[in-house]
């Protein structure tokens, strides 16, 4: 039986942050009334003449040395040629033969393993408009607010095998975009949105299959999703020995599924050529060079050195470093050297992330500093305040702020380590407690962790729980009680 691989390729599509237009001053700005932030040279009127916004081309460049380019000096821009309503003047300004940056690469980490995309280009273009079906009316009507908004395409090689190396791809674009300030990368106003090729060849073949492409992709589950849809019918058809077609598919993440939207015999069927009103792009090297030098530690290259220097786990090491604001707070307190890497990232990743989804906030506008972070860290690793116990300091530093030993003696929250009141404490737990030392000593183990959550309970969550265990299991095995 003949075994096939995916082979996937992702065109994923950024919103530039910039304050105006890609080719005009038109404001720059999601949410606008339909058809408001709109000009003649926006909506493509005869006569009008496009300026390229500087502001744009150097986010791209910025975006280009971030995913190890080479920035091509004289890049120019060309007209993509079709005919839809949201595109009132029947073409894109765009990039073909010549794009801004070339022949880059981004590592990311797919379980445990360092994966390698080759990225073939990123070049800059304008946005079209929207188009809003009622599907009650049968109408639809057209909104030219996000004409000429800058764009930039990030196009991968086909060097993608499966639906967790394109959600780990896409997230580490998203969080470097975030990161540099380039994208808000906001899915949800659809500033970033991505295509998705998909192709089965047969395993180990050098040849590709015939590819289809998916459109309206516009989260990183969807795409997941479409993906694994796509491979699936293609894998259907190949089984059942039918031909694929080329073609271009809608993906429908309501309904998980696509449908076709259009065939093509040939991929390239927009008639490109230079466009005639806007000249050569020639970027400084003076330029190139400067943002090389400012360039910080990308999410990607800490994400790498939390897991194989710091040991954190991928996953929590993920949230940690896909999140700009997170990653600072993580750094900020690891540097005091008050505790672990590993300690830090626990708070952060559980107590912390779980406050600002329940309240609906960012990191900024807490009241707990670095500082204070790595102090209860390094109380808890001390043993000078149990988990639980650390739960609620935190909760006061995020809430209220303050000084961690303060709030821990406030509360009374200080951890017992006394030799003498814990056994002290453990010995009268154990005297009322004969059943449960009957079942341990006659090997049911379970019994030893009652008796120990009894000794916790009596303390209010204040006895040192190793030192509880270490008298519990002395005095029932000494057979002392």
């Amino acid at each position: 039986m003949v075994e096939y691989e995916p082979v996937i390729g992702l065109e994923v599509h950024a919103e530039l942050k910039t304050a105006s237009k890609m080719y005009c001053s038109c404001e720059n700005r999601f949410g606008a009334e339909p058809n408001t932030l709109v000009c003649p040279v926006c909506m493509g009127l005869p006569g009008t003449l496009p300026r390229l916004n500087k502001k744009a081309v150097e986010l791209a460049v910025k975006a280009g040395i971030a995913m190890n380019c080479t920035i091509q000096q004289g890049s120019y821009q060309d007209r993509k040629n079709y005919f839809y309503p949201d595109l009132p003047k029947s073409y894109q300004i765009s990039q073909s033969e010549r794009p801004l940056c070339k022949n880059g690469y981004l590592d990311v980490l797919v379980e445990g393993q360092r994966k390698r995309v080759r990225i073939e280009r990123i070049h800059i273009e304008e946005d079209a408009g929207k188009l809003i079906h009622d599907p009650q009316s049968g109408t639809t009507l057209a909104d030219y607010v996000r004409c000429g908004v800058p764009l930039i395409e990030i196009v991968t090689e086909p060097d993608i095998g499966s639906s967790q190396e394109a959600h780990a791809f896409l997230e580490t674009v998203r969080s470097t975009l975030k990161a540099l300030d380039i994208s808000d990368c906001k899915m949800q106003e659809g500033s970033v949105r991505c295509d998705v090729n998909v192709s089965l060849r047969e395993k180990g073949s050098p040849s590709l299959g015939t590819r289809c492409e998916m459109k309206n992709v516009n989260s990183f589950s969807g795409a997941v999703r479409g993906i694994e849809y796509e491979i699936s019918r293609q894998l259907r058809l190949l089984t059942a020995r039918e031909t694929i077609r080329q073609e271009t598919r809608r993906w429908d993440d309501a309904k998980g599924l696509s449908t076709v939207m259009r065939t093509k015999e040939n991929a390239m069927d927009y008639r490109f050529f230079p466009e005639p009103d806007l000249g050569l792009i020639t970027v400084p090297e003076e330029l190139i060079s400067r943002i090389r030098s400012s360039m910080p530690e990308l999410p990607g290259e800490k994400l790498f050195r939390y897991t194989e220097e710091l040991g954190l786990k991928e996953q929590e090491a993920k949230i940690i470093a896909f999140d700009t604001e997170k990653a600072r707070l993580f750094e900020a307190s690891l540097s005091s050297k008050k505790a672990s890497a590993r300690t830090l990232c626990s708070l952060i990743v559980g107590e912390i992330t779980k406050f600002l989804k329940d309240n609906s906030c960012e990191i900024r506008d807490m009241r707990l500093t670095p500082e204070e972070l790595a102090e209860l860290a390094g109380d808890t690793e001390q043993g000078r305040i149990s988990s639980s116990s650390a739960k609620k300091v935190l909760k006061e530093l995020l809430t209220v702020g303050g000084n961690v030993k303060e709030i821990t003696k406030r509360l009374g929250l200080e951890q017992d380590s006394d030799p003498e009141s814990i056994k002290k404490l453990v010995t009268q737990v154990i005297a009322q407690q004969p059943e449960a030392v009957r079942e341990f000593r006659n090997g049911k183990t379970s019994a030893l962790n009652h008796i120990i959550g009894l000794c916790m309970k009596a303390s209010k969550g204040r006895a040192d729980p190793a030192m509880v265990r270490k008298f519990a299991e002395k005095l029932i095995n000494d057979k002392e009680v």
